[in-house]
């Protein structure tokens, strides 16, 4: 059971977390021990909470998860990690993620209750609506951005890394929804009712559009960050 909630945590998928750094970084607060410790356990936090997350999409879409070619596998669709043992993981994450991020930052608790429940409604309803499913896994990434500034002071985070974030996270968004149209083939829509609202030719022009102005978004933050003393 052990292993099997390992890897229903995904822990090699919290890798995307590294975009609670993104204020450290930029801010250039990477000497200073302070803001560097409350980074990483804003970071460690909110690894919980995306495994937390996991688990909880596992749940909800163990029915899916049987019927595609790979995801079958994963322990809760498989049936090696039962459904109740998972909702009682992800209770206690939940536990262990939110009483310590209250202490951390109001702020930062205030995220991970947005993140939880974006994701929540995601589960349940928003992956189904076109375009709107890539823009929450954009949002995502933004929250986890956003967790990195409600945790330190920063002096020279420009709003514009919110833009380019977003628009990277759709290319990627994008990207993987190509890639699922393109593995599963004729059977798509079977698997993730949302592919339905697209085409090969319609994520190529939106891929084409996203990746330009993230280049162009990045540009104009270059020029419009304040200079390092």
């Amino acid at each position: 059971m052990l292993i099997a909630l390992l890897k229903t945590f995904r822990i090699r998928q919290w890798t995307k977390n590294a975009f609670v750094f993104t204020a450290l970084v930029f801010d250039l607060k990477l000497t200073d021990p302070t803001s560097l410790s409350r980074t990483f356990a804003a970071f460690f936090l909110f690894c919980l909470l995306s495994s937390a997350v996991y688990v909880i999409n596992d749940i909800k879409d163990v029915e899916a998860d049987r019927n595609h070619p790979t995801k079958r596998n994963r322990p809760i669709a498989s049936g090696k990690l039962s459904i109740r043992a998972a909702w009682a993981a992800a209770g206690i994450l939940l536990v262990l993620t939110l009483v310590p991020a209250w202490f951390l930052s109001t702020g930062f608790f205030a995220v991970c209750i947005a993140y939880l429940l974006m994701n929540l409604a995601y589960s349940t309803w928003l992956k189904h609506v076109p375009i709107i499913d890539v823009i929450i896994i954009a949002a995502g990434f933004v929250l986890r951005a956003v967790a990195g500034v409600s945790v330190i002071h920063v002096e020279r985070f420009s709003p514009w890394l919110y833009v380019v974030i977003t628009l990277f996270s759709l290319y990627i968004g994008f990207g993987k929804r190509r890639a699922e149209l393109t593995t599963l083939a004729e059977d798509a829509n079977l698997h993730r009712r949302v592919l339905e609202g697209y085409t090969i030719t319609f994520l190529d022009q939106l891929i084409t559009i996203v990746s330009s102005t993230t280049i162009i978004a990045y540009s104009l933050y270059t020029f419009s960050a304040p200079n390092v003393p």
